[in-house]
C-alpha cells in the first residue's frame, strides 16, 4: 500500500490591496489544520496581475501573517516569477487542439449578450458566478483566420473550447469528473462531487499580455507545491469544477477540497478589497489585538506548543 501524501496546504493571496477579516479567516483555518495534523502550510502571492499588485501589498501580506502569528513553513511562491509554468501548460492543450484564440472585445461580448436577450425575450446562460457565458463559438471564426489574426498581433484571449476538452476526458478514460470535498474540518469525512465544468463555458486561461489566468495558475501551483488539501472560501466552490477539468488534462494530481464559510460584512455580502473591507492594518493601528482578530472571527487560540 502506498504511503499518504503529507498534509500540505497553502494560504494564496493576491497583492493587490492589504488583508481583511476574510482572508485572516482563510490563512488561520489553513494555518491550524497544519499544526494539528503535522503538515506543512505555505503562503503563495498570486500576483498574475502585474498592473495591481504592488511590492508593498506583498511586503503587508506577510507583515499582516507575522502579527497573526502564522508564518509559512517554507518558501513564498510568487507567481510573476513562474510565467513560464503557465505557458508550457497552455502549449500543452494547445498541442491537444483544446485551447484557441480569441478576439471579442468585452464590449463586442457585452453588445452580443444584450442582442441576444432583446431577440429571444430571456437572460442569457451564465456561469455559476453569474457572468454571461460567452456568445461567440469557437466555430465562428475557422482556426486559420484566428491564426491569421494573431500573427497580425491582434489583441486576443486564449479560450479553453470546454466541449472539446470534456470528449478528449471521454477519450482518456478514468471516469466521472468529481473531487473529493471535505466536510466540516479537512480532515473530516469525504463527500464525492460531481464537477460539471460544462456550466463555465469557454473560459478564458490567459490573455496576450499575461500568459495565464487563476484557473491555470492555481492548478499549476498546486501540483508544483505537493498542495494535498485546498482549503479555501465558499465562493470558489463552483469554480473546482475547471480545476479538476485542467488537473485531468494536464495530469496533475486532484487534491482534497475543503469550503470554508465566507466573513460577511454587516450587509451580508462577502468581505472584499472593492468593497473596502476594514484592512488588518487598520485594524492594528486602532488598537487591535490578534485576539481580538480571532474572537470577531470566533476561532479560538492557537494552543501554544
Amino acid at each position: 500500500m502506498s504511503k499518504p501524501a503529507p498534509f500540505t496546504c497553502r494560504f494564496a493571496p493576491s497583492p493587490n490591496g492589504r488583508l481583511h477579516l476574510g482572508h485572516a479567516f482563510s490563512a488561520l483555518v489553513n494555518a491550524e489544520a497544519a499544526r494539528r495534523l503535522g503538515g506543512t502550510f505555505l503562503v503563495r502571492l498570486e500576483d498574475i496581475d502585474t498592473t495591481r499588485c504592488r511590492p508593498e501589498y506583498a511586503r503587508g501580506i506577510l507583515d499582516d501573517l507575522a502579527w497573526l502569528g502564522i508564518l509559512p513553513d517554507g518558501p513564498v511562491r510568487r507567481q510573476s516569477a513562474h510565467f513560464g509554468d503557465y505557458a508550457a501548460a497552455i502549449t500543452r492543450l494547445e498541442a491537444m487542439g483544446l485551447v484557441y484564440p480569441a478576439f471579442e472585445s468585452r464590449s463586442e461580448i457585452a453588445g452580443a449578450v444584450i442582442g441576444q436577450e432583446s431577440a429571444t425575450g430571456r437572460p442569457a446562460p451564465r456561469d455559476p458566478d453569474g457572468a454571461p457565458l460567452n456568445p461567440f463559438p469557437r466555430s465562428a471564426m475557422s482556426d486559420a483566420a484566428r491564426a491569421a489574426l494573431r500573427d497580425r498581433g491582434a489583441p486576443f484571449v486564449v479560450r479553453l473550447d470546454m466541449a472539446a476538452s470534456i470528449a478528449a476526458l471521454r477519450d482518456m478514460g478514468g471516469g466521472p469528473l468529481s473531487w473529493e470535498e471535505a466536510q466540516g474540518l479537512p480532515e473530516g469525512p469525504l463527500k464525492t462531487v460531481e464537477a460539471d465544468a460544462a456550466r463555465w463555458g469557454d473560459v478564458v486561461l490567459a490573455r496576450k499580455d499575461v500568459p495565464t489566468s487563476y484557473h491555470l495558475s492555481v492548478v499549476v501551483d498546486d501540483a508544483a507545491q505537493g498542495i494535498s488539501h485546498v482549503i479555501r472560501g465558499m465562493d470558489l466552490f463552483h469554480a473546482t469544477a475547471v480545476h479538476v477539468l485542467l488537473q485531468r488534462l494536464l495530469g496533475l494530481p486532484t487534491p482534497v477540497y475543503h469550503h470554508h464559510r465566507l466573513i460577511l460584512d454587516d450587509s451580508g455580502y462577502k468581505l472584499s478589497k472593492s468593497n473596502s473591507a476594514t484592512s488588518l492594518a487598520a485594524l492594528r493601528a486602532a488598537g487591535a489585538t490578534p485576539q481580538d482578530v480571532l474572537r470577531r472571527l470566533s476561532l479560538q487560540p492557537t494552543p501554544s506548543t
